[in-house]
């Protein structure tokens, strides 16, 4: 079982958004045809919010691995996750963003975990991740990295 998982899904407002298609493509396809007006909107809407839903990336931490939608690597190679919120979580997807960094950030979900990486063969000096949940998320992260006590 994981120790974390999260599925970065799009909040409610992000269907509204992509509501615009659907006056859009009337516009363009009821001086052709009434009918194909409806369907192409209906069409594009239904396809849209779909394929949002289903590129929705998994963050998950589990048996020393941290997945972070198709990359994955093991949490022995990280330094100590640290998370954002709010301003601060701004201010790491902007200013203090490093351009090496690699980023799984989702601008509908507002926290971040910044997980710095120790393998001294990767470009990259650290991965942001996005997360709602960004303190659980760095302390599974933290915990996993850990060796086991032998008592």
């Amino acid at each position: 079982m994981p120790e974390y998982r999260e599925k970065l899904r799009p909040s409610p407002w992000l269907f509204v958004i992509i509501a615009l298609v659907i006056p859009a493509s009337l516009l363009v396809f009821l001086p052709i045809s009434m009918l194909a007006g409806v369907l192409t909107a209906a069409g594009l809407y239904i396809g849209s919010a779909l394929l949002v839903v289903l590129a929705s990336p998994t963050v998950q931490v589990s048996g020393g691995t941290l997945t972070a939608g198709r990359a994955t690597i093991d949490t022995s190679l990280l330094g100590e996750a640290v998370a954002f919120d709010g301003a601060d979580a701004t201010a790491e997807r902007g200013p203090r963003l490093d351009a090496r960094a690699w980023l799984l950030i989702r601008g509908w979900v507002p926290g971040v975990v910044r997980i710095p990486l120790e393998d001294p063969t990767d470009p990259a000096p650290y991965w942001l991740v996005s997360s709602r949940q960004p303190q659980k998320m760095a302390a599974a992260i933290n915990r996993s990295r850990r060796p086991a006590s032998s008592n």
